[in-house]
């Protein structure tokens, strides 16, 4: 194994754990995943920077990691190859269809050396899904078809494997269907429509914009020379400077950029994932922050903004963020109520726990409030209630009980660090990811 490669299987290995980050189905190491899909590549003659990327194809999707820190510590080829593995969608862009075409036309621009990689990712993938999860393998295999109409220039071999694979798993599929799948089907929809509080979110969520949140991007012409620029941006004590051509942002470099010896006129162009639109909502902005270390704003079409994760401790923000817990929280209380009518989830606490939830629904009476004791019920029992249907925590996107409990803390964490003023883009980051995609996505 190449020092490139060990390095890669240390940090993607590490990233993942310092997450908690386990296989959905079998709660084993992620490591195993990202083995497997590295071991793929290999085997069909991959280079090290190819096995390299197979390792980390997932940690600037899943974990903190940006793609800059992944061309810092691995060099721009590799951090090429797992920017083009990387989903570009974010949650504003519209429904899971609709991202999951944005991502698709991404993988076909992808070199075949990317693509090699992604029939590895899909292979592996697809082998745990179809064993576990027959429902939602439906519409992995479907996605997956489409993909694999895409990914015709990566390596023979792997594209053979992934349609035989495929045939396989759509054929198991269909010896299971029938009437009482659809039936489940239709329930579950209707359990996760929850209309007035997807019209409270949205609401909430338009409310809250890019611009309202970015501080402006200072920059230069193409022309400057690169020592008064980088002068100029540590007196300012700014990271990132857009560079201008003919009066217009096109391209940005980074202090470190500079400080290497690269010049105006090698600036970085816009990846499209790295910039939204001035009105767009801060899940975007989110998401945007999971991949780059700088989210770029236009207005009319220019670029003249710019957040990083600092920015994202903001008053405004952090507002935004318990409005998120708040609606979260709403779900939860849908699905015990769903699930346990009558209050009949009270058996599966604490004596202890439900006498206090009956203190607050007493004292919240004598002040005149009309509230279920339900409504009085701890976030965290809420949550530990929820991970006790199956149906329910599949839709809240867990793979473990343990994973489930986690997130509970996890989040109550990240609501005590918003109350008391900590800050929360560090350790608190990963919460705020899940929870953003949770929330404006589909899930809830």
């Amino acid at each position: 194994m190449s020092d490139l490669v060990q390095r890669a299987k240390q940090f993607a290995t590490q990233a993942h754990e310092r997450i908690g980050q386990q296989r959905k189905y079998s709660a084993q190491p992620y490591e195993v995943h990202l083995k497997a899909v590295a071991a793929l590549v290999a085997e069909v003659g991959g280079d090290e920077e190819m096995v390299a990327a197979a390792w980390l194809h997932d940690t600037v999707e899943d974990t903190p990691a940006t793609h800059h820190d992944i061309e810092d510590l691995f060099g721009p080829a590799v951090a090429r190859l797992v920017w083009e593995l990387t989903d570009i969608s974010k949650p504003g862009d519209g429904n899971r269809a609709v991202r999951k075409a944005m991502d698709r036309d991404h993988l076909a621009q992808a070199s075949d050396r990317a693509q090699t990689i992604k029939l590895a990712d899909l292979i592996d993938n697809a082998r745990d899904i179809c064993r576990h999860d027959q429902r939602f393998a439906r519409t992995y295999l479907q996605e997956m078809a489409a993909l694999l109409d895409v990914l015709n220039r990566g390596h023979p071999e792997l594209l053979r494997r992934a349609r035989k694979l495929l045939s396989q798993c759509e054929e198991k599929l269909r010896s299971l269907s029938g009437p009482a799948w659809l039936e489940e089907k239709e329930r579950l929809n209707r359990k996760t429509l929850g209309l007035t509080r997807r019209r409270i979110q949205r609401l909430f969520n338009d409310a809250f914009t890019a611009r309202d949140i970015a501080e402006p991007l200072f920059s230069f012409d193409e022309e400057q020379e690169a020592g008064q620029v980088l002068e100029t941006m540590e007196a300012r004590r700014v990271s990132v400077a857009g560079i201008r051509r003919q009066g217009l942002v096109h391209a940005y470099l980074r202090r470190e950029d500079l400080a290497a010896g690269i010049t105006p006129r090698q600036a970085r162009p816009f990846s499209p994932d790295q910039v939204v639109a001035g009105d767009a909502g801060l899940p975007a902005v989110v998401e945007v922050l999971t991949r780059h270390h700088h989210c770029f704003v236009t207005v009319l079409g220019s670029v003249n903004g710019v957040i990083t994760r600092s920015e994202m401790e903001k008053p405004l923000v952090r507002m935004w963020l318990f409005g998120m817990i708040t609606m979260l929280e709403m779900r939860l209380t849908e699905m015990v109520a769903e699930r346990w009518p009558d209050d009949g989830w009270q058996e599966l606490l604490s004596r202890g726990r439900v006498e206090k939830a009956k203190k607050l629904q007493k004292e919240r009476s004598r002040r005149g409030q009309r509230v279920s004791l339900l409504d009085c019920l701890q976030l965290s029992d809420k949550g530990l209630l929820v991970i006790r249907d199956p149906d329910y925590f599949r839709a809240l996107e867990l793979r473990t009980k343990a994973e489930g409990k986690a997130a509970i803390r996890n989040l109550e964490s990240l609501r005590n660090n918003l109350a008391h003023s900590q800050p929360i883009t560090t350790g608190d980051w990963p919460q705020i990811v899940r929870m953003t995609r949770l929330v404006a996505g589909t899930s809830v």
